[in-house]
């Protein structure tokens, strides 16, 4: 509700935000939520998770403001990923802008870098924060877009950068086809790398066996045609290898191949055994293929 005098009005506008905020994090800390779910995202970190690969200037041009996440130079302390203000001290200059707003002034362009369908703010924190919480959906910026290796969508948060990270790697290593490599799909880093490592194992074996060496775009698409693709097929057919995606089902399999049988093959004897032990009551000595049997039960 307006007053008719803009400094009062940018005054109530600051403190309602600081409201919201306060109430937000209550609700949050009810719910249980992570710490990161609110917490702006930092644009360096992002770019080394996910791989720069170009970057290129679009111009000025209107964008949503809640595609705007993230910051260049990450004010921690100052803002939430909201961009509601998170500090006292910001008082000063977001209620003169809020006032200027008011009075009808117009603001300039705010600065972004554009990953995916994110944006993260150069310059302009101030505006974003004001623009929002006079309700505004969209606001000018000049924009910079970054290209990456991996994409990024709005529900990006903080927690997920390791395991984007391990992902991106996974895919230098093992340069999948596009239609291939969405269906490559871990919720815990540290299986990207042993699935890489798998890979990379089939594929020096298929090296040897056609006697000349792949090179890694050969090698990707020899194993997830030879060896992915059949193996979940028979996982799903079966309804074995406990739960999560296909790529979880796959490498719990193909991990405890190993351990148990201490071959690559996939014989009859060899799928039969297994099926037999994922089946079978009673704990393992041996920690990993323990962890892997609970897993798939």
């Amino acid at each position: 509700m307006s007053t008719g005098f803009p400094q009062e009005d940018a005054k109530s506008a600051f403190a309602r935000e600081r409201r919201r905020r306060a109430l937000a994090r209550i609700a949050a800390r009810l719910r249980h939520e992570p710490d990161d779910v609110s917490s702006m995202l930092p644009f360096e970190e992002v770019v080394q998770a996910l791989g720069r690969r170009a970057e290129h200037d679009l111009g000025v041009m209107p964008i949503a403001l809640d595609s705007i996440v993230g910051s260049v130079d990450r004010r921690v302390g100052e803002f939430d990923r909201e961009f509601r203000p998170a500090s006292p001290q910001l008082r000063g200059r977001w209620e003169r802008i809020a006032a200027a707003r008011r009075r009808g002034e117009a603001m300039p362009p705010i600065d972004v870098h554009r990953i995916g369908e994110l944006h993260f703010v150069a310059d302009g924190h101030h505006r974003v924060s004001v623009a929002r919480a006079l309700g505004d959906t969209t606001i000018d910026a000049h924009v910079r877009e970054v290209e990456t290796e991996l994409g990024a969508s709005r529900e990006l948060r903080l927690r997920d950068l390791p395991l984007k990270r391990h992902e991106r790697i996974f895919h230098e290593r093992v340069p999948l086809a596009p239609e291939a490599r969405a269906r490559i799909a871990l919720s815990d880093e540290w299986r990207y790398a042993q699935l890489a490592s798998l890979v990379e194992a089939w594929g020096f074996r298929a090296s040897h066996a056609r006697e000349h060496l792949l090179s890694r775009e050969e090698m990707a698409r020899a194993w997830f045609e030879e060896e992915y693709e059949p193996v979940v097929a028979v996982l799903a057919e079966t309804a074995a290898g406990g739960e999560g995606t296909e790529t979880e089902r796959y490498l719990r399999v193909a991990m405890l191949r190993f351990l148990l049988l201490h071959t690559h093959d996939w014989t009859d004897d060899v799928v039969a055994r297994l099926l037999g032990e994922a089946r079978a009551p009673g704990a393992e000595d041996d920690t990993l293929v323990h962890q892997i049997l609970k897993e798939m039960r």
